[in-house]
């Protein structure tokens, strides 16, 4: 390929020949610095006009046109004319047709930059609709629970099994590996701490009151939200983009009945047992640590956990998890009504799906600890 090149010679005392030689493709066209160009043209200031001589001119395409109509604008904007009769007749042609119709006044983006008060503004109106969306969303999805209470909902059962197989089983590997890892984490944060004293048996109150009390249900509901909260999300609004929704809402199903019940009693029903599955993971991983670390006899460690730890632990922890399966549900299947219809939407839905799902995690394990600590509990 030959390299593009141009040579700008006088023609006259107020005129300016440009001869261009090479190839002007989109590879090749990327190194030539229009600047350049137009520095020699300002160089020349009492040049009237331009003219174009194309006779060694190799290859060209569509990029070559946007440099030549760039060229042009520069010329106009030095009240210097353009000749191009000395260029082939495909570029005439092309520049002809390019320059026929005059570009209309405000076609163009524009980078423009709003004042902070306009972002809060924008802002607090986002929020405010987000509200109230949430209210009726809850209302709606209120209704679905009296109807599937009454046996008048209208879901398919092999999707509430479907969901409770990939929220479930599905979920077990990933909630395995990080149970067992909070467990070590606690028992060595733990140790560090208790050894000053030559308190390191009670490494088992302190993993194991963690994790049936906090941890095991937290843990397990920030890796629900982070999987089954965008999925969520990002199966509804897929199906919001290919207008899946509008159709069910044409043929008399109601889409909370029919998408979001299923979803929801799924994470009802599986995240207590995942709960308890993780306390378990848990402690196993702190025995492990104290165990092997520390020299703490197994059975010594197995009777420090079953004295430190009651059923009300258990209960509070499978309440709390419980608790936010329906919020994950809810923050999940909301941002995927909430779609828009495009693809980016789908993505925007999820992720918000899953951010929105942690707040209100952090949130109502804030509330629910503080009503504990006042019952006394």
């Amino acid at each position: 390929m030959t390299p593009p090149t141009w040579l700008a010679t006088p023609n006259g005392e107020n005129c300016l020949n440009l001869s261009f030689s090479g190839d002007w493709c989109l590879e090749s066209i990327a190194l030539m610095d229009l600047s350049a160009l137009l520095a020699e043209l300002n160089e020349r200031s009492g040049a009237q006009s331009v003219v174009l001589d194309g006779r060694e001119l190799g290859r060209w395409d569509s990029a070559f046109m946007t440099f030549l109509l760039d060229f042009k604008q520069g010329c106009a904007a030095h009240h210097a004319t353009l000749d191009i009769s000395g260029m082939p007749s495909g570029v005439r042609s092309l520049l002809d047709l390019a320059s026929a119709v005059p570009e209309r006044e405000g076609a163009r983006r524009t980078a423009s930059r709003s004042v902070w008060l306009a972002e809060v503004g924008e802002t607090a109106r986002k929020l405010w609709a987000d509200g109230l969306f949430l209210t009726r969303f809850l209302g709606e999805t209120t209704l679905a629970g009296f109807a599937l209470i009454v046996g008048k909902a209208r879901y398919r059962r092999v999707d509430l099994w479907l969901q409770i197989q990939e929220c479930g089983p599905s979920a077990v590997p990933i909630v395995t590996l990080i149970s067992l890892l909070v467990g070590l984490i606690l028992a060595f944060v733990g140790a560090v701490q208790l050894a000053m004293f030559g308190a390191q048996l009670y490494i088992a109150d302190l993993v194991a009151l963690g994790m049936t009390r906090e941890m095991g249900a937290l843990m397990t509901a920030i890796i629900m939200a982070g999987r089954s909260g965008a999925a969520f999300a990002a199966q509804i609004g897929t199906m919001n983009v290919n207008m899946e929704i509008s159709a069910l809402r044409v043929m008399g199903f109601a889409p909370m009945e029919f998408l979001v019940l299923p979803r929801m009693l799924a994470l009802i029903l599986v995240m207590p047992f995942l709960c308890l599955y993780s306390d378990l993971l848990g402690i196993i991983g702190g025995g492990l640590v104290s165990v092997a670390f520390f020299d703490i006899p197994v059975t010594q460690f197995m009777h420090r956990t079953a004295e430190s730890v009651h059923l009300t632990d258990f209960f509070i922890g499978v309440f709390k998890c419980a608790l936010f399966g329906v919020l994950i549900a809810l923050a999940g299947c909301m941002r995927g009504l909430q779609c828009g219809r495009s693809a980016s939407a789908v993505g925007d839905a999820a992720t918000s799906a899953v951010v929105t799902s942690i707040v209100f995690i952090v949130v109502a394990d804030s509330i629910v600890t503080l009503v504990c600590d006042r019952l006394g509990i």
